[in-house]
């Protein structure tokens, strides 16, 4: 399943996640009922067990929800395969290729009977986080910056723009993957003259937490939580980035442990 043919009859491989994807794209072709993916754990859980070891397995995830944990660093599907499972309603089981026991099933959200308000908590330490200082605060400066890098196919997360306190010079913050962060300086580098900056200042001990569930589309106050949670432990924010069902936030290194675990209890994810 990893591999396929091209166009021009040419043998290809299908990239990261391919098998999954293609058994997703067999399943959707002969309106299978469900498609089981074998892998090497047996399900998809709250958080990483390996961590916090109240971590549960959850029963049914919807589409969104399992979309939005394998963006921010859930190695259980990859996101094509699950994109393409939700464009084309193809019910998807995860097992464990070693134990016999149920898994779980990605599946339409009107298929969850119990939603919970957050479904699991992911991090990634993919992330690398840069600040390029004292640059004008005028229009166009941010196209400025992120055009060169866009140019050079480096993908830019989370975005933080302080505020200009004299009206002249602000600092912008954002974040790339740990592998792109040395090419992204260089990038910036020679763009230094174009877009007039002080100084470009560079962290790779750096985490990315979400909170990830389709019931915050009809609670308040998910964030909050989040953000009380982790302060209550002296855990400093170093850039938020939200979608409809997902926050993320930026910590240092070294919180992740303790992040994940306050985080996984102030959501109620550690009862039975």
């Amino acid at each position: 399943g990893f591999q396929g043919m091209a166009p021009e009859q040419r043998v290809t491989t299908l990239g990261r996640g391919g098998s999954d994807t293609s058994a997703v794209a067999l399943a959707a072709a002969l309106n299978a009922d469900r498609c089981d993916i074998f892998t090497d754990v047996d399900g998809v859980y709250t958080t990483d067990p390996r961590i916090v070891a109240k971590a549960k397995k959850l029963e049914r995830i919807t589409y969104e929800e399992m979309l939005e944990m394998a963006s921010v660093g859930a190695k259980v599907l990859e996101t094509r395969s699950v994109a393409l499972a939700m464009r084309h309603h193809v019910r998807v089981q995860v097992l464990s290729s070693f134990e016999d026991k149920p898994g779980t099933l990605v599946v339409d959200e009107d298929e969850v009977v119990e939603t919970q308000i957050v479904s699991g908590i992911a991090y990634s330490r993919n992330e690398a986080r840069i600040t390029v200082q004292q640059v004008k605060d005028r229009p166009g400066i941010a196209a400025s910056i992120f055009g060169p890098l866009s140019e050079a196919n480096i993908n830019v997360d989370m975005i933080v723009q302080s505020v200009s306190r004299d009206g002249v010079y602000a600092n912008m913050t954002f974040t790339v993957g740990k592998a792109d962060l040395p090419r992204a300086l260089a990038v910036l580098e020679r763009a230094r003259e174009e877009i007039g900056f002080g100084e470009v200042s560079a962290d790779s001990d750096v985490v990315k937490v979400s909170v990830i569930g389709v019931g915050m589309r009809s609670h308040a106050g998910i964030a909050h939580k989040m953000f009380q949670t982790l302060a209550d432990r002296g855990i400093n924010i170093q850039a938020i980035s939200t979608s409809e069902i997902k926050v993320s936030v930026l910590i240092g290194e070294e919180y992740t442990e303790l992040a994940l675990r306050a985080l996984h209890t102030a959501y109620g994810l550690d009862k039975d």
